[in-house]
């Protein structure tokens, strides 16, 4: 399983919002949302909620899993 997120779509929608002003808004680096974007760090949950309220959705409207094609 891989955790997935649309934190990209959200920027874009956002006056396409860059990830360094996102990363200021929620108390990270501009590398930690690089990273989460890119599928290669796993967010806390404490991080998931507060991206989550900073666009005002729910946690699993901007993260969602992917299940493995081998895995089944």
């Amino acid at each position: 399983m891989k955790l997935d997120n649309i934190i990209r779509r959200c920027r874009f929608d956002n006056n396409e919002m860059s990830q360094e002003d996102l990363a200021n808004a929620i108390g990270v680096t501009r590398q930690t949302i690089h990273s989460i974007e890119k599928g290669k760090f796993v967010p806390s949950a404490l991080l998931a909620f507060k991206i989550a309220k900073y666009f005002n959705k729910k946690v699993d409207e901007i993260f969602f899993v992917i299940e493995d094609q081998n895995e089944k």
